[in-house]
Protein backbone atom coordinates (compact mmCIF):
# COMPACT_ATOMS: atom_id res chain seq x y z
CA UNK A 1 0.00 0.00 0.00
CA UNK A 2 1.72 3.50 -1.03
CA UNK A 3 1.05 5.65 2.12
CA UNK A 4 2.59 8.91 0.13
CA UNK A 5 -1.48 9.46 -1.36
CA UNK A 6 -3.16 8.67 2.45
CA UNK A 7 -4.42 11.84 3.99
CA UNK A 8 -3.35 12.79 7.72
CA UNK A 9 -5.43 10.88 10.51
CA UNK A 10 -7.35 14.31 10.78
CA UNK A 11 -7.50 15.11 7.73
CA UNK A 12 -9.17 11.79 6.93
CA UNK A 13 -11.32 11.89 9.78
CA UNK A 14 -13.15 15.24 8.64
CA UNK A 15 -13.06 13.89 5.53
CA UNK A 16 -15.32 10.73 6.42
CA UNK A 17 -17.35 12.42 9.42
CA UNK A 18 -19.13 15.11 8.33
CA UNK A 19 -21.77 15.99 11.23
CA UNK A 20 -24.89 17.67 11.46
CA UNK A 21 -24.50 20.60 13.77
CA UNK A 22 -27.23 21.61 16.15
CA UNK A 23 -27.51 22.21 19.66
CA UNK A 24 -26.52 19.08 20.76
CA UNK A 25 -23.32 18.67 19.24
CA UNK A 26 -20.36 18.45 21.01
CA UNK A 27 -17.76 21.01 20.88
CA UNK A 28 -15.06 18.77 20.71
CA UNK A 29 -16.75 16.59 17.89
CA UNK A 30 -17.46 19.55 15.96
CA UNK A 31 -13.99 20.31 16.07
CA UNK A 32 -13.22 17.17 15.09
CA UNK A 33 -14.94 17.02 12.24
CA UNK A 34 -14.68 20.31 11.27
CA UNK A 35 -11.11 21.64 12.51
CA UNK A 36 -11.41 24.79 9.94
CA UNK A 37 -14.68 25.81 12.37
CA UNK A 38 -12.36 26.78 15.53
CA UNK A 39 -11.57 30.04 13.89
CA UNK A 40 -15.72 31.16 13.45
CA UNK A 41 -16.17 29.57 16.76
CA UNK A 42 -13.88 32.28 18.47
CA UNK A 43 -15.13 35.06 15.57
CA UNK A 44 -18.15 34.78 16.96
CA UNK A 45 -17.63 34.30 20.62
CA UNK A 46 -14.25 35.22 21.57
CA UNK A 47 -14.70 33.51 25.20
CA UNK A 48 -14.13 30.15 23.01
CA UNK A 49 -10.15 31.30 22.71
CA UNK A 50 -9.80 29.36 25.07
CA UNK A 51 -9.96 26.41 23.63
CA UNK A 52 -6.49 26.81 22.55
CA UNK A 53 -5.65 25.74 25.52
CA UNK A 54 -4.76 22.01 25.00
CA UNK A 55 -5.66 21.32 28.64
CA UNK A 56 -8.82 22.94 28.01
CA UNK A 57 -9.38 21.42 24.81
CA UNK A 58 -9.19 17.90 26.14
CA UNK A 59 -11.73 18.41 29.31
CA UNK A 60 -14.14 21.10 28.76
CA UNK A 61 -14.66 20.67 24.56
CA UNK A 62 -14.81 17.01 25.47
CA UNK A 63 -18.49 17.07 27.30
CA UNK A 64 -19.82 21.02 26.18
CA UNK A 65 -22.86 20.68 23.61
CA UNK A 66 -22.92 24.04 21.53
CA UNK A 67 -26.29 24.60 23.34
CA UNK A 68 -24.22 24.79 27.06
CA UNK A 69 -21.43 27.24 24.69
CA UNK A 70 -24.25 29.69 23.98
CA UNK A 71 -24.59 30.47 27.47
CA UNK A 72 -20.66 30.24 28.24
CA UNK A 73 -20.51 32.80 25.37
CA UNK A 74 -23.72 34.74 26.11
CA UNK A 75 -24.95 34.84 22.73
CA UNK A 76 -28.48 33.20 20.98
CA UNK A 77 -28.38 29.64 20.34
CA UNK A 78 -29.61 30.03 16.53
CA UNK A 79 -26.67 32.77 16.00
CA UNK A 80 -23.74 30.03 17.19
CA UNK A 81 -25.73 27.41 15.21
CA UNK A 82 -26.88 29.48 11.98
CA UNK A 83 -23.12 30.83 11.76
CA UNK A 84 -21.56 27.54 12.40
CA UNK A 85 -23.75 25.53 10.18
CA UNK A 86 -23.29 28.74 7.25
CA UNK A 87 -19.56 28.31 7.13
CA UNK A 88 -19.52 24.41 7.34
CA UNK A 89 -22.48 24.64 4.16
CA UNK A 90 -25.04 23.15 6.32
CA UNK A 91 -28.49 25.49 5.53
CA UNK A 92 -30.21 27.60 8.55
CA UNK A 93 -32.28 26.11 11.27
CA UNK A 94 -35.16 27.77 12.69
CA UNK A 95 -34.27 27.07 16.80
CA UNK A 96 -36.58 27.85 19.93
CA UNK A 97 -34.82 30.40 21.86
CA UNK A 98 -34.24 30.26 25.08
CA UNK A 99 -33.23 33.78 26.68
CA UNK A 100 -29.64 33.88 28.36
CA UNK A 101 -30.03 36.75 29.71
CA UNK A 102 -30.21 37.67 33.70
CA UNK A 103 -33.34 37.74 35.74
CA UNK A 104 -34.36 38.37 39.56
CA UNK A 105 -31.88 36.51 42.48
CA UNK A 106 -34.09 34.19 43.53
CA UNK A 107 -35.41 34.39 47.06
CA UNK A 108 -32.73 31.11 48.13
CA UNK A 109 -29.77 33.89 47.49
CA UNK A 110 -27.66 35.98 49.99
CA UNK A 111 -25.20 37.20 50.35
CA UNK A 112 -25.30 36.71 54.40
CA UNK A 113 -25.64 32.59 53.24
CA UNK A 114 -22.22 32.32 51.58
CA UNK A 115 -20.14 29.66 53.33
CA UNK A 116 -17.88 28.99 50.75
CA UNK A 117 -16.28 31.33 47.54
CA UNK A 118 -14.02 30.30 44.98
CA UNK A 119 -13.12 32.82 42.31
CA UNK A 120 -12.18 30.46 39.33
CA UNK A 121 -10.61 33.11 36.69
CA UNK A 122 -6.86 32.65 37.41
CA UNK A 123 -7.26 28.70 37.62
CA UNK A 124 -9.28 28.65 34.16
CA UNK A 125 -6.90 31.31 32.44
CA UNK A 126 -4.12 28.49 33.66
CA UNK A 127 -6.01 25.62 32.31
CA UNK A 128 -7.33 24.38 35.57
CA UNK A 129 -11.08 23.29 35.14
CA UNK A 130 -12.49 23.76 38.28
CA UNK A 131 -14.96 21.05 38.71
CA UNK A 132 -12.99 18.85 40.98
CA UNK A 133 -12.98 21.46 43.46
CA UNK A 134 -16.24 22.38 43.15
CA UNK A 135 -17.91 19.27 43.14
CA UNK A 136 -15.77 17.97 46.67
CA UNK A 137 -16.12 21.37 48.18
CA UNK A 138 -20.08 21.67 47.89
CA UNK A 139 -20.79 18.70 49.61
CA UNK A 140 -19.59 20.59 52.90
CA UNK A 141 -22.53 22.70 52.09
CA UNK A 142 -25.04 22.38 55.36
CA UNK A 143 -28.79 24.05 55.51
CA UNK A 144 -28.96 26.47 53.33
CA UNK A 145 -25.44 27.69 52.94
CA UNK A 146 -24.53 28.84 49.49
CA UNK A 147 -21.17 28.39 47.28
CA UNK A 148 -20.23 31.06 45.27
CA UNK A 149 -18.43 30.25 42.43
CA UNK A 150 -16.75 33.70 40.52
CA UNK A 151 -15.93 32.35 36.80
CA UNK A 152 -15.30 34.96 33.59
CA UNK A 153 -18.21 32.75 31.52
CA UNK A 154 -21.06 30.67 32.67
CA UNK A 155 -20.03 27.28 33.61
CA UNK A 156 -22.61 25.37 31.62
CA UNK A 157 -21.23 22.09 32.04
CA UNK A 158 -19.98 22.13 35.61
CA UNK A 159 -23.77 23.57 36.37
CA UNK A 160 -25.04 20.41 34.63
CA UNK A 161 -22.69 18.62 36.95
CA UNK A 162 -23.82 19.88 39.73
CA UNK A 163 -27.38 20.09 39.61
CA UNK A 164 -27.19 16.08 38.31
CA UNK A 165 -25.83 16.04 41.97
CA UNK A 166 -29.12 17.31 43.52
CA UNK A 167 -28.36 21.08 43.98
CA UNK A 168 -29.71 24.03 42.61
CA UNK A 169 -27.89 26.87 41.34
CA UNK A 170 -28.33 30.19 40.22
CA UNK A 171 -25.92 31.97 37.51
CA UNK A 172 -25.65 35.91 37.52
CA UNK A 173 -23.55 38.08 35.44
CA UNK A 174 -22.09 40.50 37.24
CA UNK A 175 -19.76 42.29 34.63
CA UNK A 176 -18.93 41.84 31.22
CA UNK A 177 -15.95 39.17 32.23
CA UNK A 178 -17.55 38.07 35.66
CA UNK A 179 -20.32 35.75 36.37
CA UNK A 180 -21.50 34.50 40.20
CA UNK A 181 -22.81 31.11 40.86
CA UNK A 182 -24.87 30.29 43.41
CA UNK A 183 -24.72 26.95 44.62
CA UNK A 184 -27.17 25.54 47.20
CA UNK A 185 -28.76 22.04 48.39
CA UNK A 186 -32.30 21.42 47.14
Amino acid sequence: MNTETLPEKGEFYSMIIKIDITPQTIVGDLLNAYPELEDKLIEIAPVFSKLKNPILRRTIAKVTTLKQASVVANITIAELINGLRKTANQGEIVLNEANNKNVDLPNWVSKEKIKFEYDACLDLENGIHPAGKVTKEILKLEGDDIYLLITPFIPAPLIKIVEEKGFKTFSERVGETTVYNYITKR
